[in-house]
């Protein structure tokens, strides 16, 4: 597993429905490598959102490993995982969740908080950060008073907050127009060439022609592999 940073292997995902077991993966083998741009694609139902709680260790699988780096985090505790996905993995979701009663900049900081960062050094890497991203000028505005492209903006600066080597972007362009999402992939773009492992899901085939390499979901387990359109 050279280089490899993620690796699912054989991973199933049981939910008791009532009665009825629902398995919403069905065996995923799905190996990511350091510094890739990787976009996974699904139709409703395929199992993406599951599929994106294993590849961020916000679960675990029912049977099956899953490997970040080349430790195995399949039978960790919570409180363990939640220390691996501060350190490891930032998150970029559809639906911003920011906190409406926070800052922009405090926002952005919450994150390192969990970590035992101290206050100042938090604010100042929260400025940097909004600063990567062109909000200099927004760090005190909270998120009902910035664009969606802005609180997206401002959720990609979070998603850095702790160095993180893998950033994990769950429909980032779903709740913005065409041309804010464009400028949205293109930081996602310029943080994989700053090194960054990107893991992208999507539905948008324009989204996924961004990635190095897209993988097709259905029925819970990888149907098909392709090249994206940055190679």
């Amino acid at each position: 597993m050279k280089d490899t940073i993620i690796k699912l292997d054989n991973v199933w995902k049981t939910y008791q429905m009532g009665e009825v077991k629902v398995n919403a993966l069905r065996g995923l083998d799905l190996e990511i490598k350091k510094g890739e741009f990787v976009a996974i694609m699904g139709p409703s139902g395929s199992g993406k959102s599951t599929a994106v709680n294993m590849v961020g260790a916000l679960d675990i699988p029912s049977k099956g490993k899953v490997y970040l780096e080349k430790h195995d985090i399949s039978k960790l505790s919570e409180s363990d995982l939640a220390q691996i996905r501060g350190k490891k993995i930032g998150f970029i979701f559809q639906q911003f969740n920011l906190i409406n009663t926070l800052s922009a900049l405090e926002n952005v900081a919450l994150p390192m908080v969990f970590q035992g960062i101290e206050r100042d050094e938090r604010l100042e890497i929260g400025k940097k950060l909004l600063e990567r991203v062109g909000l200099q000028e927004r760090i005190y505005h909270k998120p009902t008073e910035l664009s969606g492209g802005e609180q997206q903006r401002v959720a990609i600066a979070r998603s850095l907050a702790n160095d993180p080597e893998v950033v994990l972007a769950d429909e980032p362009t779903g709740n913005l127009d065409s041309k804010t999402g464009e400028v949205v992939i293109k930081f996602l773009e310029n943080l994989n060439k700053d090194g960054k492992t990107i893991i992208v899901v999507t539905h948008d085939a324009n989204v996924a022609k961004h990635a190095h390499r897209i993988e097709f979901l259905k029925d819970g387990k990888i149907v098909k592999r392709t090249k994206g359109g940055t190679q």
